[in-house]
């Protein structure tokens, strides 16, 4: 019997926890408790919050005599992540769900980024109608507002906690009444792409599929990046087409699209072929243009559309992203190789166009020439703008070489 994983604070709702529990068996399908709460619950789970504490190393009796409520969060937290990847690992559920404010989000959601990509999770929270970054990270949790607070049932929350369940329930039961996908087991390459880049990336994605690779495309906007060097670290790619980094711009400078200081890690902590380029470091991304910082008054703005806004890198800010590529790229050993575009990192830097900047460009270009290991990693400059076939096919072409070499 196909089995859902109902976590929650079942000593403060008990009574709307036993609701849903009822609306799953009521579907056919199993429930398998788990306890997040501090005290007592209401009703007796399958997974005490007892042996949630203990997975993290605490003991529940000491959490609840410290009544410390910032600390027991981040207990029971660490205990979820660690047991419900154990659990589902045993074959005790096959999705989970989840409800409550930011507190309960805050508890389930970091053991639902443990599971795999394609296991059913559903979060039904008051934090959903806003920024849910932070709980869903790089993984695939869906997130369902829970429109009223997850306190007491009434005709609202019955809605929802109905809804919440018929969505999981059939993610789970129906998986299996869809043919399986069949016939494309081709090797994966990661790549990464921004409009501006978006030419290379076409151009390059058509070659590698044309000699037998699935090309699975991210957009460097902070999470695209991230959830690539996520999948990167989980040994999906067989090769990493790195041409668009320009989210260490937004990381050095301060824009809204930083990915984080583990950017451009994954490959080389794996041992994975790639091919890096430095796509779109030409710019720092903003919101609508009202929106930009006082302090970058004056600065070269550009419009790309009414809710963003891009600004030139400078010379010095140039310097202090290609040092930051440049370490990252020396983690490598090897299998690396970096293509530098002489005429242009993006399509609004090329000659006529609103970034075109030779000497920012060349500041970059040379920082990278002197700060990276050439033992390690092989550096091509190819007098094209990044947007030019030939640059693209030879990057692909380069990426099937070190796969090659690789297998």
């Amino acid at each position: 019997m196909k089995t859902i994983a109902i976590a929650g604070t079942f000593d403060t709702k008990g009574k709307e926890y036993l609701y849903v529990k009822g609306l799953v068996e009521e579907l056919g399908l199993h429930a398998l408790t788990i306890h997040t709460g501090v005290f007592e619950p209401e009703f007796t789970p399958d997974v005490s919050n007892a042996e949630v504490a203990a997975a993290a190393g605490y003991d529940i009796r000491a959490i609840v005599e410290r009544r410390d409520r910032a600390m027991a969060t981040e207990a029971l937290s660490k205990g979820m992540e660690t047991l419900v990847l154990q659990l589902y690992r045993e074959g005790r559920f096959d999705g989970i769900l989840s409800f409550g404010g930011s507190g309960g989000t805050s508890m389930v959601t970091p053991a639902m980024r443990a599971l795999p990509i394609g296991v059913p999770k559903l979060m039904v929270s008051t934090m959903a109608s806003g920024n849910v970054e932070q709980y869903v990270g790089t993984s695939d949790i869906v997130m369902m507002p829970s429109i009223v607070d997850v306190a007491g049932l009434n005709s609202i929350s019955k809605v929802i906690f109905r809804n919440a369940v018929l969505a999981v329930c059939g993610m789970v039961r129906l998986k299996e009444e869809l043919k399986p996908e069949t016939g494309d087991h081709r090797p994966l390459v990661a790549a990464t792409m921004f409009g501006v880049t978006t030419p290379c990336v076409g151009f390059a994605k058509e070659c590698l599929e044309t000699h037998g690779y699935e090309v699975l495309v991210f957009h460097a906007t902070g999470t695209g990046g991230r959830t690539m060097e996520a999948l990167t670290d989980a040994g999906f790619f067989k090769g990493v087409l790195d041409l668009t980094t320009t989210e260490w711009c937004d990381e050095v400078v301060g824009g809204v699209l930083a990915a984080g200081q583990t950017r451009c890690e994954a490959a080389a902590r794996g041992g994975i072929p790639q091919v890096v380029s430095v796509g779109a470091m030409d710019m720092v991304n903003f919101g609508p243009f009202d929106t930009v910082p006082q302090k970058f008054a004056g600065r070269n703005l550009y419009k790309h559309n009414p809710t963003v806004t891009l600004m030139r890198t400078t010379a010095d800010e140039n310097r202090e992203v290609g040092e930051k590529l440049s370490q990252k790229l020396n983690l490598a050993s090897g299998k690396t190789a970096l293509l530098l575009p002489l005429k242009g990192v993006s399509a609004i830097d090329a000659e006529g166009q609103p970034f075109y900047g030779p000497k920012e460009d060349q500041v970059l270009f040379q920082t990278l020439r002197d700060g990276v290991n050439r033992d390690a990693v092989e550096i091509m400059e190819l007098d094209y703008n990044i947007n030019d076939k030939e640059f693209a096919v030879c990057a692909a072409e380069k990426l099937m070489e070190l796969m090659e070499r690789e297998a």
